[in-house]
């Protein structure tokens, strides 16, 4: 079991350092199946890893039912930190949440990783987005196998490191600069607020590991605090209000990327830290609520925000943003295997709507306007039709994957039986309409009808199939039929199969718990809302109806993403672009610059100096750790 973990988590990294040591002798295609080749290797460790958690007694109930009970396994591969009582190690975690968390990663991105072969084919710098694209897997990997918290923050960090990476990829655009360091920004505070809590818990119960965090009884003052730290660390990893805008601009990366960081790995970070570090939002429950509600009004605002995109990949990530709260609704009520079975279901169909996405981009050579894209469907069926798989699976139609996940999540809400838990239950339901509407939307305006005179003139076709390279349409074609079929994983008679997996590492609350009721009308609402949503696209937006526009006040709210960007831009980029020009022009030019050229001078000779240590000879270096030595203990006897 803990040979497959290993496995799974080493063998991307090997691929990046594989592919870094060959540098420019490395054929580019070489590179690409390395990267390939590693997070296959990595899912093949994740299936070994899940089989190993089987227990090998089962437990059946009464109905019929049989459920093997997954304990966890703890594997230390040494001490990393200690220091008097506080210690740790280099450890993984293998238990039913990481195993699950473990084949998404490794699974989902391996197809992405595959079908980047066809996407970035020719660009010179392939080698290095291969080393990246499979560092990036090893950073989510380590992330969600992390045996403590500190392994689980560095994976964190490895993360937001790896999408800056990535999104900047075409570093000659200025656009693409600007959108990593947005990215990296956001996350970065995100980040703060993770570290702070961290250390609260140090304080409190000098460990970080997941037992002393979990068990140990603290104040609810310092549960609130610790949990509000990880909330912040969760919201900005998963773009949330108010943390959100960075998701949007990050489509400046090349679409496999868009489809790695929506579907499989970063964004869904802050769902598994939910449900991961559960027993102290439990203690929290305000705090824990307070996720439910944030992830309420991102489903709302994104899907507002969707209905009035143009370009192609923009519509499909606010859409991420939307699903990723309905899944902050689901753990945040304490429906945690209904939000992991959500995050799930949306990795299959969300790198399904990005690859199909991007063979149309591909196709019509970079556009991705969808105003241009009329009548695609009729040049490329094969991505017509996976597209249309795709959406129906976002919408929510049964027996689509997502009827299965995203509805059980809604009727978690109303089983709260508050008054909140029939706000979340509402926002749930209207996000399922206006999902159908900005999906169908997308549809629409580029799929169905004569091919528009852009398309005409700029389609080309690719690869033996003429819509893209093998290597593209084949893990478009697996996506498809798991999009279709992957929510039947949790139904089965009077059982359900992933609720009763997790269970043992993230146990729904009662509280969360939908009767059959709850879950039937539940459905019937969410269905007729994305079904009206569809309709509505179909009457505005279908090629021979009248196109009715939106109110102008309302189209610039939108427009303008309800103006976070300005918000922001006013509180904090323009007092601190202030600031440090008053530093530079009272400070920095008449006292460091006007000093006169000592102080350059100066600072020159010293760096030459340090500079002049740094011999790169083993035998220097331990010479000065002798000196050094000597010095602390002829101090202490001094001392002494």
């Amino acid at each position: 079991m803990t040979g497959g973990a290993w496995l799974c988590l080493l063998a991307p990294l090997g691929g990046t350092i594989a592919i870094l040591l060959g540098g420019n002798r490395l054929p580019r295609v070489a590179a690409g199946w390395i990267a390939t080749s590693s997070v296959f290797v990595a899912f093949a460790g994740a299936v070994w890893a899940f089989i190993g958690v089987r227990g090998p007694q089962p437990t059946c109930g009464a109905l019929g039912g049989c459920f093997y009970p997954p304990p966890g396994e703890l594997t230390t591969a040494w001490t990393w930190l200690a220091s008097g009582h506080f210690s740790v190690g280099l450890q993984l975690l293998v238990d039913p949440l990481s195993t699950v968390m473990m084949l998404i990663v490794s699974g989902v991105g391996g197809l992405i990783v595959l079908y980047s072969i066809g996407y970035m084919h020719g660009d010179p710098e392939e080698r290095r987005y291969f080393a990246y694209i499979a560092f990036f897997v090893f950073s989510m990997l380590l992330l969600v196998e992390g045996g403590n918290l500190l392994m689980l923050l560095v994976g964190w960090g490895l993360v937001g490191l790896s999408s800056y990476l990535l999104i900047g990829f075409w570093h000659e655009r200025p656009s693409a600069v600007q959108a990593a360091k947005k990215a990296f920004v956001m996350n970065a505070f995100g980040d703060a607020t993770m570290a702070l809590a961290f250390f609260i818990l140090i304080a409190h119960t000098g460990s970080l590991s997941f037992e002393s965090a979990f068990n140990v009884h603290l104040s609810s003052t310092t549960q609130s605090l610790v949990a509000l730290g990880l909330l912040g660390g969760a919201a900005a990893k998963s773009a949330q209000i108010p943390l959100q805008t960075w998701l949007p601009d990050a489509m400046e990366g090349p679409t496999p990327v868009s489809a790695l960081i929506h579907a499989a790995t970063m964004v869904t970070a802050g769902v598994y830290l939910i449900a991961r570090t559960h027993p102290i939002f439990e203690q929290a429950r305000t705090v824990e609520l307070i996720a439910a509600g944030i992830g309420a009004l991102t489903l709302l605002v994104a899907g507002l925000i969707a209905l009035v995109q143009t370009d192609i990949k923009r519509v499909i990530a606010y859409s991420t943003m939307s699903q990723i709260g309905y899944m902050f609704l689901g753990v945040g009520v304490g429906a945690y295997s209904s939000g992991m079975f959500h995050l799930m279901t949306h990795a299959f169909f969300k790198a399904l709507l990005f690859m199909t996405a991007g063979l149309a981009i591909h196709a019509l050579s970079g556009e991705q306007d969808i105003r241009k894209m009329r009548g695609l469907g009729k040049l490329m069926p094969f991505t017509k039709w996976c597209f249309l798989a795709g959406a129906l699976a976002l919408v929510g139609i049964p027996p689509f994957s997502g009827f299965f996940s995203k509805d059980s999540i809604i009727a978690s809400a109303a089983a709260l039986g508050t008054w909140y838990g029939w706000i979340f239950w509402l926002c749930g339901v209207a996000g399922a309409l206006l999902t159908g509407l900005y999906t169908f939307r997308l549809w629409f305006l580029v799929f169905p009808g004569e091919p528009s005179a852009f398309v005409q003139e700029h389609h080309h076709k690719e690869g033996r199939f003429g819509e893209g390279h093998w290597t593209m349409l084949v893990p478009v074609g697996v996506l498809a039929v798991l999009a279709t079929v992957g929510g039947w994983l949790q139904w089965a008679p009077l059982w359900h199969p992933f609720t009763n997996w997790l269970a043992p590492a993230a146990s729904t609350l009662a509280a969360a718990a939908p009767t059959n009721t709850q879950e039937y009308y539940t459905s019937a609402a969410t269905v007729i809302a994305g079904l009206v949503g569809i309709a509505i696209a179909w009457a505005i937006y279908s090629e021979e109806r009248v196109k009715i526009p939106y109110a102008p006040f309302a189209q610039r709210v939108l427009e303008n993403k309800f103006y976070f960007d300005a918000l922001y831009d006013r509180l904090f980029y323009r007092p601190a672009a202030a600031i440090a020009t008053d530093l530079r022009i009272d400070f920095e030019e008449p006292v460091i610059l006007q000093t006169g050229p000592d102080l350059g001078e100066t600072t020159l000779e010293a760096g030459g100096m340090v500079r002049r240590l740094q011999t790169g000879f083993l035998r220097t270096y331990v010479l000065f750790l002798a000196f050094g030595a000597a010095a602390v203990v002829l101090a202490f006897l001094i001392a002494k």
